[in-house]
């Protein structure tokens, strides 16, 4: 299928759109429509994922074909028959939508790198089946958006603005779109974005979707009371993806006071004597870690949780692969 070329009536952010889906193998016409809606509705698009939306609980079976329609749950790649030969699994709603858990250091390099990025074969580090690349042109094209997330709470946390949209073409589409309920942001104000939202306890999340020319797009700041993926997460549907990390407890220095436990958005500490961390259920978010004041909290690497999004050991192994990189001393 086509993707439309040059209607006069399509804004220059949705031209952008169109521009740069053409330009992404395997992205057709019916991959860009999902985006267009998602991106252009994305609060009654949410709204109904969240089920605070009227037309949620209204029109189930119109929200049973719109899923139907706009995911490949329904219509797994592989059958369950090759799968079990293959050792491949169907395709599921979570491959096509879904988060990665980050630290604050590792965020705050994704909202301050200062050239353009292409990180491709990441199934390593984002463990889906799609979306799972990471492509950020004009980087320091960042827009603060009020969280569809929270906005769809009747008793939401706040502020809203709290959703970090990361280069282009996302960024002008979501500013033109929503102009009331975005900003434009310096990197410098997105760092204080996420410190905040950092000390208040909540965890950020690179997100990556399909319809969203298969890539990294923002950056969320998730409290579980808010957040529809962590809320899906509760239910079965694992939309989000461990750090790589998690976090280790020094028994000797907790002093049981439940600070840890108080803050933890997945529920994985637990206090009896000291804090005890399910490393099943912990993500390796870090809010524990900060939070703790007898320091008694640390994040250690988990091989099994997969490899951490961190921008800057990525891009370096991607360049010494390419054979572009040199060691700082023999750049001197």
């Amino acid at each position: 299928m086509k993707l439309p070329s040059r209607p006069v009536f399509l804004s220059s952010s949705t031209m952008a759109l169109i521009r740069e889906a053409r330009r992404t193998p395997g992205y057709g016409l019916f991959d860009w429509l999902h985006g267009y809606v998602y991106g252009r509705w994305i609060y009654l698009y949410i709204g109904i994922g969240t089920g605070e939306h009227p037309l949620a609980k209204s029109f189930v079976r119109a929200r049973q074909l719109w899923l139907r329609a706009f995911s490949r749950e329904q219509q797994p790649s592989v059958s369950p028959a090759t799968s079990e030969a293959s050792g491949e699994r169907p395709t599921t709603f979570a491959d096509t939508y879904h988060g990665k858990v980050v630290t604050l250091e590792s965020a705050t390099k994704l909202i301050s790198v200062q050239q353009e990025v292409r990180l491709t074969e990441l199934e390593h580090v984002i463990p889906y089946a799609l979306a799972r690349d990471i492509v950020i042109k004009n980087p320091d094209h960042i827009v603060a958006l009020d969280c569809p997330c929270r906005a769809a709470r009747p008793n939401p946390c706040l502020p809203l603005d709290v959703c970090l949209i990361v280069g282009e073409p996302f960024a002008s589409f979501a500013t033109e779109h929503h102009p009331a309920r975005t900003r434009w942001i310096t990197s410098v104000e997105a760092a204080e974005i996420l410190r905040a939202e950092h000390e208040l306890g909540h965890v950020h999340h690179a997100f990556f979707k399909d319809a969203m020319l298969g890539r990294f797009y923002a950056i969320c700041n998730c409290c579980s009371c808010c957040c529809g993926a962590m809320q899906a997460q509760r239910h079965g549907v694992k939309m989000l993806a461990s750090s790589g990390y998690v976090v280790q407890v020094d028994a000797d220095r907790c002093a049981a006071c439940g600070s840890c436990q108080e803050r933890c958005q997945f529920g994985a500490i637990s206090v009896n004597g000291h804090a005890v961390v399910d490393a099943g259920a912990c993500m390796g978010c870090g809010v524990c870690v900060s939070q703790c004041p007898q320091e008694a909290m640390s994040l250690v690497r988990d091989e099994s949780r997969g490899v951490p999004l961190e921008l800057d050991v990525l891009m370096r192994q991607a360049m010494q692969e390419a054979g572009s990189w040199k060691p700082e001393a023999d750049r001197a």
